[in-house]
């Protein structure tokens, strides 16, 4: 069936919304895209005049077609080498989607996207649904086709699985530049006491290179074992800029929602270091130097604003 131009008019106005949840149950921007894509081409393909209320079929739509994704990068992330973590993006993306409430801004962050992945594919659609989005249950059983008492229960067991009683801050673009700057001094300081005073009892530090770039394969738990690893990863290595392509510069900007380091070569993102921030102290590290997990940041950096490196950087 042609698509007409009020067609592409309606979808385009669901495109951001869709790309937010796309996003918030893929974790991945290009993954995201696709799904979204996907979506596009039943849309353009259905008989659009049966179709009452286009926002509730293009997020079923979408929705199914994240549950297949998610069934399948299951399979392939128990073969992926090292730490799988979530894509981080900017502030300002609209992957981000809606940001008004803590839970909101809270569903989008690297800590919170990264428990999600003990979620099983239907958990993860009813908390993302409900948390970030505000679906009613009934909205959202409709959607899954199951009842609306059985999407209460997923609902209740999805947020018990992704249970997190740290107190979490909010921060701006100032704050966050702040935050990064004494960071990193800290762990180029050279001293593990200056890294262990921001960082909570029980942080902890989590690497993704994809198998490209060298990060450690499993978790660092534990304040001071955290610092120690930090302090050895921050410390200037020849071999590491030959890995990355040089030695980088080290900008501070927003990244889902947390203070973050950016690493940049010759205006190319190559790592991106998300800060989990807490009332108690840095309860998380979550460095992403997957090349694959950092073309739309590069993108975006490309054609962003943003301010001068932090001093005391490599």
């Amino acid at each position: 069936m042609p698509v007409g131009a009020h067609d592409v008019e309606v979808f385009e106005g669901a495109r951001a919304r869709l790309e937010a949840i796309a996003y918030r149950l893929l974790g991945s921007s290009s993954d995201a895209e696709d799904a979204v894509q996907d979506t596009f081409l039943r849309w353009q393909s259905a008989d659009r005049g049966l179709i009452a209320t286009p926002e509730a079929w293009l997020t079923r739509v979408l929705t199914n077609l994240c549950l297949n994704r998610l069934t399948s990068a299951r399979a392939r992330r128990e073969t992926y080498v090292g730490q799988w973590l979530p894509e981080p993006v900017f502030a300002g993306d609209q992957m981000l989607g809606p940001s008004d409430t803590v839970e909101q801004r809270e569903s989008v962050s690297m800590a919170v996207l990264t428990l999600m992945e003990r979620l099983s594919a239907r958990e993860r659609v009813v908390y993302v649904l409900r948390e970030a989005f505000g679906y009613s249950h009934a909205e959202i059983a409709e959607i899954l086709d199951v009842t609306e008492a059985n999407c209460q229960q997923i609902f209740r067991r999805a947020r018990n699985h992704v249970a997190d009683d740290r107190r979490r801050v909010a921060v701006d673009a100032a704050a966050a530049r702040r935050i990064a700057e004494e960071f990193l001094a800290a762990a180029l300081s050279g001293r593990t006491e200056s890294l262990v005073q921001m960082l909570t009892d029980d942080a902890v530090s989590m690497g993704d290179g994809g198998g490209v770039i060298f990060s450690v394969p499993r978790p660092v738990v534990g304040g001071l074992r955290v610092a120690r690893f930090l302090r050895t990863l921050f410390t200037p290595s020849e071999t590491t800029w030959e890995t990355i392509g040089g030695r980088p510069e080290v900008f501070a900007e927003l990244a889902n929602g947390v203070p973050g380091l950016v690493l940049v070569v010759d205006d190319r993102v190559v790592g991106i270091v998300a800060l989990d921030v807490t009332t108690d102290g840095i309860a998380g590290i979550h460095a992403q130097v997957n090349p694959a997990k950092l073309r739309r940041a590069t993108r975006r950096w490309a054609t962003s604003e943003h301010g001068a490196p932090l001093t005391g950087a490599w």
